[in-house]
Order: structure tokens, then sequence, then C-alpha cells
């Protein structure tokens, strides 16, 4: 019989966290003499009582070794569990939202989304401000702990291929989560800090550096602005796009510069893949400006490698509203934001080493095809990839195109059009952010899409999160035989 309980007592102590996480923003309601700190006072106590309850009730059976299953349950469940808590302060708050309001808030926080249904962002109270960016910042890092412990153990998605990298626990998962968790959390931290003063220094406040200094190395988007970065000056545009490129990096390379070795980093394929990727796009995109714009040449470099940086990384930032630059700018973005940083950061999307991996492949196909008689093998930074690796790269390929299809085809029939349908599916999934259109594009919101468009959007959110078929597989009949 599956034995939930070390699952229970991991989400219960993440839970607890989370309730006395909200402590924060009551402090800033408070000291700010906002009343909306009440409704972070109610969410913190129901929210620690139920995880510290659940931790309580689980303890006694908490093991280093996680089965499979264990594993597939504590994945999904604990990005299933803290959306549901994160979303009660916008419930009881100022905003009073509805339920699915509240959960898309929430779970595009969580996930690093950054799609939102809130309106009038500056009038928010400032609590409210920062736990938007709290929530992304506490997803950022949980990202980075399941793409470097959980993802490789579970073997899916090509995942598998970093499964010896940077740690060797032996198999003990949970102790392995803790290790990395301390060797990544300075770091994050860090960058966060460097992140906010670079703010300051570029003229914003002391909360919206705060806020955005967290949902940029989260790459989550969220803003304190209807406008988003349009609200401040050119340099933090600059100071923005830095650090967006920074957290797309695997987060164990810096684990390993700061160990004194810096070479991994420079070596690492992923690395060079990203950065040259994020080059050809962002000349292009400057290229097509000054072309179709003739008197831009410093506006159209930054609002490039601004925009282009951020739907790449899936932080969802937006400077300008490039849904009116024309047909060539809409598609490029859309695909850009199918893209996705290195594995091992706190991007999203489809990832950086799965194209190089397609692209590995295709090519030793040509060459079989051109010598017939050779023997050609894709190989992924000077070594062989194994059959099974292939294989996992190309159905994560094909599930992620059925999931779009399947997806675009459901919100279509909610009564969204082409435009919305097919680039709120690719959004959701690819955890960007804006979506593309007059409604959900750059310049507008997912506030006025109808209710069950919002909870498909929700599910796929949680979907493309947990690189697809972590959820998928919960649904097939081998899982409960094993």
């Amino acid at each position: 019989m599956l034995d939930l309980r070390p699952v229970g007592y991991v989400i219960g102590l993440l839970v607890t966290c989370l309730g006395v996480a909200m402590l924060i923003p009551m402090a800033l309601d408070l000291a700010t003499g906002t009343e909306h700190w009440q409704a972070f006072a109610q969410s913190a106590v129901v929210t620690v009582l139920v995880g510290g309850c659940l931790a309580l009730a689980t303890a006694n059976g908490v093991g280093d070794r996680l089965t499979v299953q264990q594993l597939f349950f504590l994945t999904t469940g604990v990005w299933v569990a803290l959306p549901i808590f994160g979303a009660l302060p916008f419930i009881w708050g100022e905003t009073e939202a509805r339920i699915v309001d509240a959960s898309f808030e929430a779970v595009s926080g969580f996930t690093t989304t950054g799609s939102t249904v809130l309106e009038r962002l500056e009038a928010l109270p400032p609590g409210l401000k920062l736990w938007r960016g709290l929530m992304q910042w506490f997803g950022g890092v949980g990202i980075i702990v399941v793409a470097m412990v959980f993802l490789p153990e579970l073997r899916l998605g090509g995942m598998q291929i970093f499964r010896s990298e940077g740690f060797d626990t032996q198999g003990k998962i949970l102790p392995r989560a803790g290790e990395i968790a301390q060797s990544v959390s300075g770091i994050y931290v860090f960058l966060t800090i460097a992140c906010g003063v670079s703010y300051l220094a570029s003229g914003m406040g002391p909360l919206d550096a705060t806020v955005h200094a967290m949902t940029t190395i989260a790459t989550g988007g969220f803003a304190n602005y209807d406008s988003s970065f349009a609200e401040f000056a050119p340099s933090a545009e600059y100071a923005a796009s830095l650090f967006m490129l920074l957290a797309a990096l695997p987060f164990v390379r810096y684990v390993q510069v700061v160990a004194g070795t810096a070479k991994p980093l420079f070596k690492d394929a992923q690395v060079r893949g990203f950065f040259g990727t994020a080059l050809v796009l962002i000349l292009t995109m400057t290229a097509f400006q000054l072309y179709a714009f003739t008197d831009l040449t410093e506006l159209a470099f930054r609002k490039a490698l601004f925009n282009v940086t951020s739907i790449l990384t899936g932080t969802g930032y937006a400077s300008a509203d490039y849904g009116v630059w024309g047909p060539f700018a809409v598609a490029m973005f859309f695909f850009i934001g199918l893209i996705g940083g290195c594995a091992g950061s706190t991007t999203c999307s489809i990832k950086i080493f799965r194209f190089q991996l397609l692209f590995a492949s295709i090519k030793a196909q040509v060459q079989r095809i051109h010598s017939p008689h050779g023997i050609f093998k894709p190989r992924y930074a000077g070594r062989p990839v194994s059959d099974d690796v292939l294989s996992s790269v190309m159905s994560f390929f094909v599930l992620f195109a059925v999931s779009l299809g399947t997806l675009s085809v459901l919100l279509g029939m909610t009564g969204l059009d082409f435009i919305t349908s097919v680039s709120g599916a690719a959004t959701a999934l690819a955890n960007v952010g804006p979506g593309l259109g007059p409604e959900i594009g750059p310049s507008g919101n997912f506030a006025e899409i109808n209710d069950t468009a919002k909870w498909l959007l929700i599910i796929a959110m949680l979907i493309g999160r947990l690189e697809l078929m972590v959820v998928y597989v919960m649904f097939t009949a081998a899982f409960w035989r094993g």
C-alpha cells in the first residue's frame, strides 16, 4: 500500500513555512497603516495550523528514501498545496477576489508564470504587492530544487541527463533536496539583493526595487504596475535584462563557481547555446525595428534586448506593446516564448538543452541517410546520448505539442478567439506570462476571460511547471500498479 506520510510531512512543513512568511507582508501593511494586515493575519493562522497539523500527523513516516510513486505525489502535491493557501490573502483581503481569480493569481505566482487577473496594480496595498513578489520568489527557488533533485530521479523529459551533475547523495532524496536548497539559497539571495540594489540605483523606490528584484530572479514577471517596466527609467530595463539572463543559467554552475571552479560554467553546452540563441534573437529583433521604424537606434536595441530576454526566459515583463510591431514580431515572440532558458534555473518552457538534443538527433539521422553504413550517435556536450534520454526528449516534444493543441481547442470552445486561445495555451504551458492579442497581450491581462478558461489555464500552468509528464504519468494504470 502506498505510504503518503513522507509526502504529507514535507508538504505540511512547506505550508507551515508559507504561513510564517505571510507575517512579512502583514508587518509591512501594519507599518504603513493599511488595514489589509488583517487578511494576512487570518491567512497566516489558518495556513500555519493546517500545515503544522499535517506535519505532526505524518512525522512518524519520514525516511531518507522515497519511492517513485511518492516522488510523483510530492512533486505534484507541493505545487497544488502552496497556491491553495497563497490565494487566501486575495480572497480575504482588499481585492475580495473570487476563488477562481485568487487561485489563478496564486498559481501564476508560485509557478512563476506571471499572468495576472488583477487590475490597477499600483493601487494594491503594499503588503499584497510584496506577497505577489514573495510567491514568485519562493516558487523560483522551489523550481531549482525540483529541477536538480526530483526530475532527474524521475527520468522524465530528458532531465536524467543531469542526474549525476553537481550533487551525489546515494539516492537519499530528502537529504539531497536539503543539501541543494542550502547550497543554492545563498546564491539566490545574493542575486536578489544585487538586483534590488541595481534597481534602487536606477531610480525605483524601495518597495518596487524589492518586489521586482524577487520576480526578476525568479523569472516570474509580476510587476507593481499595469504598464510593467514601461513605468521605469531605461537604466532599469538594462539592469533587468542582465539579471534575467543570470537567472536563466544553471544554478549548479554558480555553486561550482563559489566553490572555486568556474570552468564548468564556461564549458556548459547549455550556457553557450542559451547565450548564442539570445544574441541572435536580440539582434534580429533590433534589425527588424530599425527597418520598420528608422529613427529608433538606442531605443530599438533596448526594447529588443529587454522584451526578447523577458519572453525567452519566461519572465513576462513588458516595456512596450510588441503586439503592435507587426506580424513578424508577433510570430517571433510567440516562438521565443517556447524556447526557455537552461535546465536547473528558474526559467520555464521547453528549455535549451532539449532543442540541442533534438538538433543532435536530427544531425545524426541526416548522417545515417547520407552514409547508410556509418555509425552515428547523437552527442551532447561531447558525450554520446543514450537512447532513453533521446526517447524522453522526443516524447516531451510530442506531448507538449498535443497538450498545446488540445488546450487551444478547449479554450476556443469556451468562446475565446483563435489568437487568444492559442497564445493563452502556449503562455500557460510554457509559464511565460503575457499572451498575444488585445485581451491577454503585453498591454492587457487575463481579468476579462471567462471562468472556464481561467480554470483550464490554472491546470495548464501547473502541468507546464511540472514538465508535463510528472502530472500525466499519475493518470496511467501502470503508475498505480507500481
